[in-house]
């Protein structure tokens, strides 16, 4: 049993590795492996070999933009219109607006009922968000979500968190083992990186709006699918729209290709601000890429500063 979990640890490792590079067409039917060392390990034992996260930049400490004991930023108004102009903006205009209403699907799927298959999930983009006024409003529209197949093995939904009204917005995959069971976002070993991360560019993490593609952990860590994530991105969408921050950060291939609706890699847009409808996004290395090859953090350094470096101009 130790040997076949070594060998599905090792697959596991490479497919991530692989994905994270943005090689695609990567499928690997891990049932037929057996169950992973990680899952295998009992709750005690992991706690005595969790390995302490190093300090992300150890060089010289950065001053902070904005600290949690100076006043808060200037008021926001400036930047209430970043997205009215945005297709966003026309698709979630409130139904007062005068602008066509499109059709809405049902609902009301309850957990008793069977999970739909991968391709008869419902469309997702005829979903109508223009009532949800506030992130509470986007989780109650959620509500106990069976939209896509990911809900059969869950624990809890795990919901975006943070400064609703935050300049600055990470957007990962989606859940792990330990957001699964806790129910909020990048709380493990990759979650304590990203929170150094945050704080190397003289940021609070509690200032900062966190998100993922889809808010289910999918077996086995494995990258949701085009379907999965389709179903759950127009609440992120509707999120993006709310908080209206100044700068995201996708982490990672698949949070990258999602929001950015492209193909193309993460190593070949990472370092870049890309244009989300008005919004800059940086693309950057996921901190569970990092937690593998730590000699990537100073690229996603250097991706931060100029994070940094955008927010301290405004």
């Amino acid at each position: 049993m130790a040997e076949t979990g070594d060998i599905r640890a090792q697959i596991e490792e490479w497919l991530r590795f692989s994905r994270e590079l943005g090689v695609e067409g990567l499928e690997v039917d891990l049932d037929l492996v057996g169950p992973s060392v990680q899952d295998s390990i009992a709750p005690s034992a992991k706690g005595d070999k969790a390995e302490v996260v190093e300090k992300f930049v150890p060089d010289r400490p950065i001053a902070p933009i904005h600290s949690a004991q100076t006043a808060p930023p200037a008021p926001r108004q400036s930047r209430l219109g970043l997205l009215e102009s945005t297709r966003m903006s026309k698709i979630s205009a409130e139904s007062g607006s005068g602008a066509a209403q499109r059709p809405t699907p049902p609902l009301s799927v309850t957990k008793s009922q069977q999970a739909p298959a991968a391709d008869t999930i419902i469309q997702m983009d005829k979903l109508d968000l223009t009532s949800t006024k506030n992130i509470t409003d986007v989780r109650s529209a959620i509500g106990d979500c069976s939209r896509c197949p990911l809900c059969s093995d869950r624990t809890q939904i795990v919901h975006s968190t943070g400064n609703f009204e935050a300049d600055l917005m990470f957007v990962g995959e989606a859940p792990g083992a330990d957001e699964d069971a806790k129910g909020e976002p990048f709380v493990g070993r990759a979650g304590q990186l990203l929170t150094k991360i945050i704080e190397s560019i003289g940021i609070a993490r509690e200032q900062v709006f966190i998100g993922n593609i889809n808010r289910c952990r999918p077996p086995g860590n494995r990258p949701p699918t085009l379907q999965e994530a389709a179903s759950c991105k127009p609440f992120l969408l509707r999120e993006i729209e709310i908080v209206k921050p100044q700068v995201i950060v996708v982490l990672g291939n698949t949070a990258c290709q999602n929001l950015l609706d492209t193909k193309v890699g993460i190593t070949k847009l990472r370092g870049n601000f890309q244009d989300y409808f008005g919004v800059k996004v940086m693309p950057t290395f996921h901190p569970a890429y990092l937690l593998r090859d730590p000699h990537k953090k100073r690229e996603v350094w250097e991706d931060m500063k100029k994070v940094r470096d955008f927010l301290a101009e405004k």
